[in-house]
C-alpha cells in the first residue's frame, strides 16, 4: 500500500509542477537558481507551490489567470514547498516580515519583498479573487 501511495504522490507532484510550468512560470529547484532569479533587477513573482487542495483548486489557476493582466512582473518563478526544500527555504529567506505559507505568492522588486498573497488569503477564495489580488499588485508595482 505504501508503494501505491508513493506512486500516487509522485503523480500529484508531477502534475502540480507541470501545471505551473505550462502557465509560464520558471521552476527553481536550487538555492542558487532562486538567488539568481530573485536578486536580478526588476520585478519577480514567486509562486510557492504545494500539493494541497487550495494550491490545485485556487492558487495555480489564479497564477495562470493573473498573467493575462496588461502589467505583469518581469519574471515569473515558482518553488515547490515540501519537495525542493532548500530552494523554498532560500526563497522564503527573502520574504522578511511574512510567515512561511504555501501556497503563496510573493512579489519582489530588485530582490526586496514588496508584498505577498498568503495562504490565509487563498484558502476560501476562488481563482478569480486571488487573480484579482495579484493583478492589483502588478498594476501597482510593475
Amino acid at each position: 500500500m505504501s508503494m501505491d501511495f508513493n506512486l500516487f504522490m509522485n503523480d500529484v507532484v508531477a502534475t502540480a509542477r507541470e501545471e505551473i510550468k505550462a502557465a509560464g512560470y520558471q521552476e527553481l529547484t536550487t538555492p542558487e537558481a532562486v538567488e539568481e532569479a530573485i536578486t536580478s533587477e526588476g520585478t519577480t513573482l514567486v509562486m510557492v507551490n504545494s500539493v494541497c487542495g487550495c494550491a490545485g483548486g485556487v492558487a495555480r489557476p489564479a497564477a495562470r489567470l493573473a498573467i493575462a493582466n496588461e502589467k505583469t512582473p518581469d519574471k515569473l518563478v515558482t518553488v515547490f514547498a515540501g519537495q525542493d526544500k532548500e530552494a523554498t527555504a532560500k526563497a522564503r529567506s527573502y520574504f522578511t516580515g511574512f510567515a512561511p505559507s504555501s501556497p503563496s505568492f510573493a512579489i519582489l522588486k530588485d530582490g526586496q519583498i514588496i508584498n505577498m498573497v498568503e495562504r490565509h488569503e487563498i484558502e476560501g477564495s476562488d481563482p478569480e479573487e486571488v487573480s484579482g489580488m495579484l493583478q492589483y499588485l502588478f498594476d501597482k508595482y510593475c
